[in-house]
């Protein structure tokens, strides 16, 4: 025999939420709507049904708190002193569902605002996101920001946020991911140390230069990623230094410590003014990508599609400025310890 007593059939008596709910709801629904024309004829037509399930449904519900709503009369239809108390009691409670209710058609249609959780990578938020969103704030002064900084990519669900940015190649099919930047990796080296040590020529030669590598959150070490003769290649190089964090690297490549592979979104404007020297970049790997992703593009409340939006377009602006600052410098790769002294010098 089971454990459990057999299920019976739920009575008013032992649920009565359960049993009453219907007719609680149609009836206050047909109550506040008679309340508020003063005629079940036209309370009826506001509710799009008839005059008399109007009334059955306001009898059922008198019946159910044993107290009469409502003085008819043939020429009129009043609230009871029971009925005013009842209406009043009820008002608050139907004023929040339609609040909500029109919260919700404001967030998808409506003036954009509310609360926006934000997610990054710490060297892409503090580089590229975080300087945004002055701009943004002052377009959408409504909708107030948090961003979260972690190398761990973000839950949507447990984290309950509403925008991720992420970086490298996306597979998970159930987010929808918009390309914002090439993720294109440099090697780098500050001037002072490619006076001293050079720079290499192929990546077989890292291992006779002192690497900075990075420990991501997950507390594996990053690998090197490189193209070589048309095969993408990953390395793993013996470290000098290692950090778990991307601008402790790159400070480390400025104070002449080692050289690291970089985005090129972290130094495109050391580059620019020569605080940089980029190498090996005759085999630098496919770019990859840095994303702008959330949930679903059905019923995007408007903070997230005006945010999404307003990133897209200012970020892809500034890969024009990047590209542009690297291609001076993408001539060094290969360049030997004599040549590198009269590059930097």
């Amino acid at each position: 025999m089971s454990d459990y007593p057999s299920r019976r059939p739920v009575t008013g008596s032992n649920d009565p939420f359960a049993s009453s709910f219907a007719t609680t709801y149609a009836g206050v629904v047909s109550f506040l709507a008679v309340a508020n024309e003063g005629s079940f004829a036209r309370a009826g037509d506001r509710l799009g049904i008839g005059r008399s399930s109007v009334s059955r449904n306001v009898q059922k519900l008198e019946a159910q708190l044993e107290v009469r709503l409502f003085l008819r009369t043939t020429r009129s239809t009043s609230l009871t002193r029971e009925g005013q108390l009842f209406y009043e009691n009820c008002q608050p409670g139907i004023e929040r569902i339609v609040q909500a209710l029109d919260e919700m058609r404001e967030l998808r249609n409506g003036p954009p605002r509310g609360h926006l959780r934000i997610a990054s990578t710490p060297c892409f938020g503090r580089k590229i996101v975080a300087p945004l969103l002055q701009g943004f704030h002052s377009q959408y002064p409504d909708i107030a920001l948090e961003l979260l900084l972690n190398d761990r990519p973000a839950d949507f669900t447990a984290d309950r946020v509403d925008v991720s940015f992420r970086d490298g190649r996306m597979e998970d099919s159930g987010i929808v991911a918009r390309h914002l930047l090439p993720m294109q990796m440099i090697v780098c080296a500050s001037p002072a140390y490619a006076r001293i040590h050079g720079l290499p020529r192929h990546v077989d030669a890292l291992a006779e230069h002192r690497c900075i590598n990075l420990r991501t959150g997950s507390g594996r070490i990053k690998e090197w990623e490189f193209k070589v003769d048309g095969v993408a290649q990953r390395r793993l190089p013996v470290a000098q230094h290692t950090f778990n964090d991307a601008d402790l690297i790159l400070q480390a490549v400025l104070d002449g410590l080692g050289i690291a592979q970089l985005p090129a979104y972290q130094v495109c404007d050391l580059l620019g003014a020569r605080q940089l020297i980029a190498c090996l970049a005759h085999h630098a790997p496919d770019d990859g990508g840095h994303y702008i992703c959330y949930l679903s593009r059905k019923h995007l409340p408007a903070r997230i599609r005006v945010f999404v939006d307003y990133m897209t377009e200012h970020t892809r602006a500034l890969d024009w400025q990047c590209l542009a600052a690297m291609a001076p410098y993408a001539k060094s790769a290969g360049q030997g310890t004599t040549q590198v002294a009269t590059a930097v010098g």
